[in-house]
């Protein structure tokens, strides 16, 4: 089977970004007040929702011919700012825990944007999970920045 370098690392980099996603959601879970059920819920099912990305993603890897990776993104790339969340979350404000994941969701989209703009070979299939993955994290993003400019202390 002849491997499409490109694409398997245009796939891992989403798989990165979906890992750094859990981990921002995470974090934003444990820094939350007790009486934020309502932000607890929507951020275990953003993981949740990242967990089954990264799942589709890396069949994609492996149809390919790849390895996938169980790493989250390198310093540098702009979707790095999840696991900057917890520095940002300080103080367990809502406005301020909504604004660092809003953030987080913009870089996701950089990213998902990046890889369909790529130079990369992307198959009809491959394509298709990026596109409604990213179609998918669009409706996370406005819902956090619903409930962020929606803001109402609890």
């Amino acid at each position: 089977m002849q491997t499409n370098d490109a694409l398997i690392e245009l796939l891992n980099d989403l798989v990165k970004i979906n890992n750094d996603r859990i981990t921002g959601y995470e974090t934003a879970i444990d820094e939350i007040k007790e009486g934020d059920i309502d932000l607890k819920g929507m951020f275990r099912k953003m993981a949740n929702d990242s967990r089954d990305n990264v799942k589709e993603l890396s069949e994609l890897v492996l149809k390919n011919g790849g390895e996938v990776s169980h790493e989250t993104t390198v310093p540098g790339k702009i979707y790095r700012t999840w696991m900057n969340v917890k520095a940002a979350i300080t103080g367990s404000d809502r406005k301020a825990i909504l604004g660092s994941c809003e953030y987080g969701e913009d870089a996701a989209q950089k990213a998902y944007e990046e890889a369909l703009r790529s130079d990369a070979e992307i198959d009809a299939e491959s394509r298709q999970v990026i596109m409604s993955q990213k179609s998918a994290l669009k409706e996370s993003h406005n819902m956090i920045k619903k409930y962020r400019d929606l803001h109402v202390t609890v």
